[in-house]
């Protein structure tokens, strides 16, 4: 579950697996700040998920109690249809998801620990800090969507985009942010991290601290054993090499000619 500032109005993203945790997340985090978004309008993205009546009783009360205006919902026919009966817009949930083979990849929590805990057995857990050899350059992005979210995403919190993504504050320890492109935290990033969620071992992770519990690009997997106790004290980036896992300062990237 997600909510974001969109223009004069709120965006909240519900978790198209779990409706009814995705609900419980989202009076959580209204209980937290109580008032703050009363008088909000809110558009609200159900995705490929189909709200029961229960559910979506449930949505309307969350955001009544809060003094939060339905202006409109995302999803599909189902979500249309309650659209209509509640008299606010629709629009189709057109946004391309992540293939089966991304969301295979995609971190979980509840396996991290077992997976970071067998690399490490084998030597290939710990995220290097390269002090030799060349870093890579800077290069243009990319002709994909980038998805620019401004707010700090909290433990449980989870942002999925096709394209690149932009998170402008901090991402939290149990927060988790996934990209078929490259991830840029305008912030502190102390979740869990995956960049070319498709294969894309070129894709790259910044931070302005980045201190991840796990970090992923395409398949390549690793855990910052010292990040965060150590403490980076500059932007860092996070790529590929030789097969691993490696992180430079950013000041090290080259500009190309």
């Amino acid at each position: 579950m997600v909510v974001r500032g969109r223009g004069l109005g709120l965006e909240i993203v519900l978790s198209e697996d779990d409706l009814t945790a995705s609900l419980d997340a989202l009076d959580a985090r209204f209980a937290e700040q109580r008032d703050f978004y009363r008088g909000s309008g809110a558009t609200v993205l159900f995705g490929s998920a189909v709200p029961t009546d229960e559910q979506f009783a449930r949505l309307r009360g969350i955001l009544d109690v809060r003094g939060i205006t339905l202006r409109a919902l995302q999803g599909g026919a189902d979500v249309e249809r309650r659209a209509r009966e509640e008299n606010v817009e629709f629009s189709v949930a057109t946004q391309e998801r992540l293939s089966p083979a991304a969301r295979s990849l995609v971190a979980d929590f509840a396996g991290a620990r077992n997976d970071i805990a067998g690399r490490r057995k084998r030597g290939e857990s710990r995220v290097r800090r390269a002090s030799t050899g060349e870093a890579p350059q800077l290069r243009l992005a990319e002709a994909v969507t980038t998805l620019y979210h401004a707010g700090t995403l909290r433990g449980g919190q989870a942002l999925h985009h096709v394209g690149n993504l932009v998170v402008v504050g901090d991402v939290n320890p149990g927060a988790e942010v996934v990209a078929t492109g490259d991830i840029l935290v305008f912030g502190r990033l102390c979740g869990v991290a995956h960049a070319g969620a498709q294969g894309d071992e070129v894709a790259r992770v910044y931070a302005i601290a980045l201190r991840p519990v796990q970090l992923r690009i395409a398949s390549r997997i690793a855990a910052d054993d010292d990040g965060a106790a150590r403490g980076a004290q500059e932007p860092e980036v996070a790529f590929v090499r030789e097969a691993h896992i490696v992180i430079v300062p950013f000041h090290r990237m080259e500009v190309p000619n």
